[in-house]
């Protein structure tokens, strides 16, 4: 009879916790949230559908800005592509700043919400830009330099879309990954999947952007293409102020580099005590003054940091300083976040790699015959959609088929860890810049034989169709690197720094453009000393191709370090809360990979 009571006890405690969700989040009104009515897809879609708008408008901008500036602004090639990579840079450092805020002070959701505000102000901005005669480019249809006061808005708009997107962009992405409970499997499981369909609605944000939008900029007007994207950023705005109710939101902890900084100063001071060779030995929360704060489990890297958790004799009976004692937990977050440095580094080429899709690819596509029948032409940055095709077909096969089938294989939540799955981005990536370069060497060959033999060095014989190779092994490489770097950044940093981890993540992107800016004056400096610069002031006077072969060289090397820098890398090691008793098991662990 005693045991049938303690089995209902046990059997409406379980349902109890299930009830409720138990990861430090709480409900809009600050109560601890409703597994059924809160979180998971109904809460993330709203969330997803403001991260659609704002990639339609960013992709529709960043594809074509390349033109606008060479065709409107008048600007010669190196000039405009390293006004594209500043703009893009600038947009994806930024993030570092709002990251940080955020996650010390706003919370994710209200930085979100002051960013979308700060985007369709920019956006505003833009159409007035293309509309308001006195502010308008040109008084007319043909002219050899735009107005000073256009220049002014308009550079000003796309900053102020970059400013806005240093808040938006790293909490958007983590404020929809909040909405799945780590500590439950069945909403783990669909957080994996989160970041696949995340990107899923990115791509088809991009395949839009690329088409839809570029088609109205080059053919019916800049104007009509900006006024259409700011409607639709008010019209998400709304729904995602809509959506508030369902939402799961993370508390603020205060500044969430302060804990490293205590770790770091506190391991010096005891840097004389010899490590235990007991981790049992280190400090830990009391069992009585824990919270819903995950617990990290004790690495063997790095283990002069251990020093910080160490108990010392003469302190037994005091409350130690937090610059002098510090947690196992608090040990290991520091862990992580020095080990994301390697990987941080040897990630940069592929944002670089991501950059020549909207510079250098644009301006190929542009010298080719854009000619797919003849009644119709498509916009040289409508290619970029290419990729994004790519990436809509890779995502469902590999989410849907191949984590099936390797989960069975491998015993791994993820099918293939995540630092796995980046290195499979970053090889084809190589066979991207190869595949560029094969593809510019025969353009270039067409090119100049029609030159010498038509006379007409802008006649274009090869198709543009040449290019969709190159551009779906990009679509194919980002469906690896980049959803497995926003996984990497989000999962691998401390709870209290995710949206810094998702700015981490865009640095890598923003780092990346500016090192391509970089390559192209270094290269442009050397080659051009001989007057045969490889990146000229027209694309047929350049040699991409050698650029190309440039980067895949730099690639392969980068690839080969990052594969050393992650053999045997530990990733983070949770441990599993009891449900039943409240408390965390010290014998149950999720390795996180």
């Amino acid at each position: 009879m005693e045991q049938e009571m303690e089995k209902r006890k046990d059997g409406r405690t379980e349902q109890s916790e299930e009830k409720w969700v138990h990861d430090a989040s709480v409900d809009y009104k600050g109560r601890v949230p409703l597994r059924a009515s809160t979180g998971v897809w109904k809460a993330s879609l709203f969330v997803l559908a403001i991260e659609f708008s704002e990639r339609l408008s960013y992709f529709g901008i960043a594809n074509n800005l390349i033109s606008y500036l060479t065709k409107v602004m008048h600007e010669d090639l190196k000039t405009a592509a390293k006004n594209v990579n500043y703009w893009s840079g600038t947009t994806t450092l930024m993030p570092l700043v709002g990251g940080f805020v955020a996650d010390a002070y706003t919370g994710r959701f209200y930085m979100v919400l002051f960013s979308s505000f700060l985007y369709l102000m920019g956006l505003s901005l833009l159409t007035m830009s293309q509309f308001i005669p006195s502010i308008k480019p040109c008084d007319t249809r043909i002219c050899q330099q735009p107005r000073k006061i256009h220049e002014v808005i308009f550079f000003l708009s796309l900053y102020c879309i970059s400013f806005s997107t240093g808040g938006y962009k790293p909490c958007l992405e983590s404020f929809g990954a909040d909405q799945f409970d780590d500590n439950h499997l069945e909403e783990r499981k669909k957080k994996m999947s989160f970041f696949n369909w995340w990107n899923f609605a990115l791509c088809f944000a991009l395949l839009l952007g690329a088409t839809v939008i570029v088609y109205v900029q080059d053919f019916i007007s800049w104007g009509v293409a900006c006024l259409i994207i700011s409607i639709l950023m008010a019209l998400t705005i709304i729904a995602f102020c809509v959506g508030k109710p369902f939402y799961r939101y993370k508390r603020t902890e205060g500044n969430p580099l302060k804990p490293i900084l205590q770790v770091l100063i506190a391991a010096v001071r005891k840097r004389n005590l010899p490590c235990p060779s007991n981790p049992a030995l280190l400090y830990e929360v009391p069992e009585s003054e824990r919270s819903q704060e995950r617990l990290l489990r004790h690495t063997s890297g790095l283990r002069f940091l251990d020093k910080a958790a160490i108990i010392e004799e003469k302190h037994v009976e005091q409350k130690e300083s937090p610059w002098r004692l510090v947690t196992v937990t608090r040990v290991e977050e520091t862990k992580l976040v020095i080990n994301l440095i390697p990987i941080w580094l040897t990630s940069l080429t592929v944002g670089v790699c991501v950059a020549q899709g909207t510079t250098l690819f644009v301006k190929q596509a542009a010298a080719m015959n854009l000619k797919i029948s003849d009644n119709f032409k498509i916009p040289a940055a409508s290619m970029s959609s290419v990729s994004a095709v790519g990436t809509l077909i890779t995502v469902p096969i590999y989410d849907r088929i191949i984590v099936s089938i390797l989960r069975k294989v491998t015993g791994n939540e993820r099918g293939i860890n995540i630092l796995r799955r980046i290195s499979i981005g970053m090889a084809l990536s190589v066979m991207l810049m190869v595949v560029a370069a094969l593809v510019e060497a025969k353009r270039l060959r067409m090119a100049t034989h029609n030159a010498l033999t038509i006379g007409m060095a802008n006649h274009n014989t090869m198709s543009v169709l040449w290019l969709i190779p190159q551009y779906l092994i990009l679509g194919i490489a980002d469906s690896f690197s980049l959803i497995g770097l926003q996984e990497y950044f989000y999962d691998q940093v401390p709870d209290s720094m995710r949206s810094l981890g998702m700015a981490l993540y865009l640095s890598v992107l923003g780092v990346g453009f500016f090192l391509s800016s970089f390559l192209i004056i270094i290269v442009d400096h050397l080659t051009g000393k001989n007057g045969k610069s490889w990146i000229g002031k027209d694309i047929n006077s350049s040699r991409l191709d050698r650029f190309y072969w440039m980067l895949a060289v730099i690639n392969a090397l980068v690839l080969c370090f990052f594969l050393l820098v992650t053999k045997g890398y530990t990733y983070k090691s949770v441990h599993m809360r009891d449900m039943d008793n409240d408390c965390y098991k010290s014998d149950e662990v999720v390795m996180v990979a």
